[in-house]
């Protein structure tokens, strides 16, 4: 079973967004009934700027709005795009084909994109013959964490202390920083080093394939082969760094889409309490700008002070 709904909800997050299986008319009433919910903040457009060097420790990828407010894409990016048809909003950290190992920075404020470090030394991930890099357009879902004190009743695992993962396998290549729309397609249990490590496969809404991919099985037939690349992948890309191969819970096969959209849910309920701070935060950071009964929103000024800070954008 899934954790119940979280209360008091907070009246700025996203309180709800139904399932696969409701209806569209419900889905469109719960629109109408709450037109302050972030989630309907569907026609905003987002920006990057770069600051630090590019290629170095240092380099941040800050997210600010059309009318040029700093925010979180952890925390102020709503997680639905289009509570109509279900799309999320999805926030691309590494371009498909490509290898640095750009993420989140979920323990800094505002939670820029950073290239992971390891020892040190900025992180790249190897290439898992016959494949360049990552296979697909790689990010995270906005407002939903992987809870750490929380065990997933099927795996026995506890999260990783992450937004949930996403791949967009859609055939363009997208930039780290751009915010794109994705329909849920399934999803993957990827087991890492113990903790759970959810995979939602997905697929840009503006892919010519779009119309014709609605469900796992629609992947299965059309592109033989590329699941079994995913999980292929996921298994192996760390063994080039000495670890061991990565597991799967059931059996390493994928869910559904409304298996899928049931742990996006829960993972949602979850980053709606570290908001709330009613759970532990595991070094979190939750500065924003837009969620209204979060103790830990700030000021458009403040939220500007945090990317001033910043080393200025230099170049090689």
């Amino acid at each position: 079973m899934r954790p119940p709904p979280l209360r008091p909800p907070l009246g700025c997050l996203l309180t709800g967004f139904g399932s696969l299986s409701a209806s569209r008319n419900k889905l469109v009433a719960q629109a109408e009934a709450a037109p302050h919910l972030c989630y309907l903040r569907k026609n905003m457009h987002y920006q990057t700027e770069h600051r630090g060097r590019p290629h170095s420790p240092d380099f941040r990828i800050y997210f600010k709005t059309s009318q040029g407010k700093y925010v979180s894409p952890f925390h102020d990016i709503p997680l639905v795009a289009e509570p109509e048809q279900v799309l999320f909003n999805m926030v691309v950290e590494v371009p498909r084909w490509s290898n640095a190992k750009m993420e989140i920075a979920t323990k800094e404020p505002l939670n820029p994109i950073k290239q992971d470090v390891k020892k040190g030394k900025l992180r790249y991930v190897a290439n898992i013959f016959p494949h360049k890099g990552y296979i697909w357009n790689y990010g995270a879902l906005p407002q939903t964490w992987e809870d750490p004190n929380h065990t997933d009743a099927e795996t026995k695992c506890c999260g990783d202390n992450d937004p949930i993962d996403v791949c967009d396998i859609g055939t363009q290549v997208c930039f780290p920083g751009q915010v794109i729309q994705v329909k849920v397609l399934g999803i993957l249990a990827m087991i890492d080093e113990g903790e759970m490590d959810w995979k939602v496969i997905a697929i840009n809404v503006k892919d010519p394939d779009a119309k014709n991919l609605n469900s796992i099985e629609d992947v299965r037939n059309s592109r033989p082969g590329h699941l079994e690349a995913t999980v292929d992948w996921f298994r192996k890309y760390k063994v080039p760094d000495g670890k061991p191969v990565n597991q799967f819970g059931f059996n390493g096969r994928f869910k559904d889409k409304d298996f899928a959209v049931d742990i996006i849910k829960s993972t949602h309920e979850h980053w709606r309490a570290l908001l709330q701070k009613q759970t532990n935060s595991e070094g979190i950071e939750c500065k924003n700008i837009s969620c209204c009964e979060s103790p830990l929103k700030c000021s458009a000024d403040e939220a500007s002070d945090v990317v001033q800070s910043h080393t200025k954008l230099q170049k090689n």
